[in-house]
């Protein structure tokens, strides 16, 4: 049962068909993992508590550095050298202390995400590595929890969820696991406002996974070229051979 004062807070949000208070009260009772808080789990993490999911399990193992800033916007001059676990948490909390925030200040291994996976409602990945995608999508197929993938690098992001249901592609049908090298920000570059629109594309994405609400993109992925502000949606379906999903 939703308080006077959650009424007020979310009352635009509840004003919408789509979420209503039975939506509204699905958020307070959900439990998102974040994976990664940096230029993506920003946005990620804070509209998502401030929309009233009631708890949070934030995964980083990095520290807040000066280069940070620009584009990791949970973050704060006075957070640098903290752990950004620490400091997304802190800015969280002003924003909404009624969100539960679960911190975890260390790179977390495949049987402890499995583990997580039972007690969480949808997986958000904004990491910055295959490798972790990859697992990522792996403990999603074998929980059959939703799995939120965005990605931003440059000028271009890209936007992807893997419900996991009969008939639907996971991540691995699209990427072959020796066929990418990681690029990071550090050495190809940024533009700010692009891990603002794509993360906060995927709190949108967790939001309508959450109330039931709407058409997520599943089998679909999601082409942003900021420069020109052009979309492109590129349709996929489940590979028969496929190594986590296939038959």
């Amino acid at each position: 049962m939703l308080t006077d004062e959650q009424l007020l807070r979310y009352s635009r949000q509840i004003l919408l068909p789509k979420i209503d208070i039975d939506g509204q009260q699905k958020l307070i009772d959900s439990h998102v993992l974040v994976i990664g808080l940096g230029g993506l789990g920003s946005p990620v993490a804070m509209y998502l508590a401030a929309a009233g999911v009631g708890e949070l399990t934030l995964v980083d193992d990095d520290k807040v550095d000066l280069s940070n800033l620009q584009r990791q916007i949970v973050h704060s001059t006075e957070s640098i050298g903290t752990s950004k676990v620490e400091s997304a948490e802190q800015t969280i909390k002003r924003l909404n202390p009624d969100c539960k925030v679960n911190i975890i200040n260390s790179r977390i291994s495949e049987s402890k995400l499995n583990e997580l996976a039972k007690e969480i409602t949808v997986i958000v990945d904004c990491c910055d590595n295959f490798d972790t995608r990859f697992m990522l999508n792996r403990v999603g197929f074998n929980s059959k929890k939703t799995l939120v993938s965005g990605a931003a690098i440059r000028w271009e992001g890209q936007l992807s969820t893997y419900t996991y249901q009969s008939e639907t592609p996971c991540y691995r049908c699209l990427y072959e696991e020796d066929s990418f090298n990681d690029q990071t920000c550090s050495q190809n570059g940024v533009a700010a406002p692009l891990v603002g629109i794509i993360g906060s594309m995927q709190a949108m994405e967790a939001i309508k996974v959450i109330c039931g609400s709407g058409e997520t993109v599943t089998g679909k992925l999601m082409l942003f070229d900021a420069l020109d502000m052009s979309w492109r949606t590129i349709k996929f379906k489940p590979r028969s051979n496929c190594p986590v999903c296939g038959s």
